[in-house]
């Protein structure tokens, strides 16, 4: 039995321990939301508040590739506030050997890395999405990438000991199409789905890389993890409850 309906909306965020899924929470307990992080491990409150003036953070254990643990947590997470209104996928999960040159690339290393992260976001996407449909609405928000949008720009990388997997041009080209099969699939059930895919986010990444992405951008080159935080709560809101399956690209132009 649930004790007390809980009034707020609760946004479950995956990769809650991650650089973007940190900020995430943040962002949507400031706006007056419960936020609830599920990553492998309990999300470290270190750098975040777990009570905002009218929020909440809090955190659930999920392994986004294992449907058991998928399917406790969402009980769990209902159990504690008897709904859940929104699902973020910003989960991204990788072996040790993302990253190899292509042609080193170990083929079982390649389909490891693209279950991980694609099949999870199918994963979670699929059990939340059902949990919607039964309630009657709900949102689900996917990060993908603008390199699911373009080919990589390998001479942005010459120098330096940075590099573009092969998997995550097309893990995040996929992330894309999986949101618009599921605003068509899920059409008329008043559950939507969206996609952001941000541009390179700054995180101590080498100097001649940033200056060379930045000439590529309008003005500010690399963005702060905030720089996305607008979209994402414009995506959650009522003000989007006409847009579905779009894919909205937050690059500083990158992409032009």
């Amino acid at each position: 039995m649930v004790a007390k309906k809980e009034t707020r909306e609760v946004v479950v965020v995956t990769g809650g321990n991650g650089l973007i899924g940190k900020n995430f929470l943040s962002a949507i307990a400031s706006s007056g939301r419960v936020a609830i992080g599920c990553d492998l491990d309990e999300i470290s409150h270190k750098d975040l508040q777990s009570q905002t003036d009218s929020g909440e953070i809090a955190s659930v254990v999920m392994n986004i590739v294992e449907p058991e643990s998928v399917n406790a947590a969402i009980a769990e997470i209902h159990q504690r506030y008897g709904r859940i209104d929104a699902l973020v996928n910003a989960a991204y999960p990788r072996n040790s050997s993302f990253g190899d040159a292509f042609f080193d690339v170990d083929f079982h290393s390649f389909c490891d890395n693209v279950n991980l992260q694609l099949g999870g976001y199918f994963l979670t996407s699929q059990k939340f999405s059902k949990y919607f449909v039964e309630q009657g609405r709900g949102v689900l928000v996917n990060l993908a990438s603008i390199y699911g949008c373009v080919a990589p720009r390998f001479e942005l990388y010459e120098g330096t000991a940075m590099g573009m997997p092969v998997e995550y041009p097309l893990v995040k080209s996929a992330i894309i199409q999986l949101t618009q099969y599921l605003a068509v699939t899920l059409k008329g059930t008043g559950v939507r789905a969206n996609c952001i895919s941000p541009g390179g986010i700054l995180d101590g990444q080498d100097h001649n890389f940033l200056e060379r992405y930045k000439s590529c951008c309008s003005s500010k080159g690399m963005l702060n993890p905030e720089d996305l935080n607008s979209t994402l709560l414009y995506l959650l809101a009522e003000e989007s409850r006409y847009v579905n399956g779009q894919n909205i690209i937050v690059d500083d132009g990158f992409v032009l």
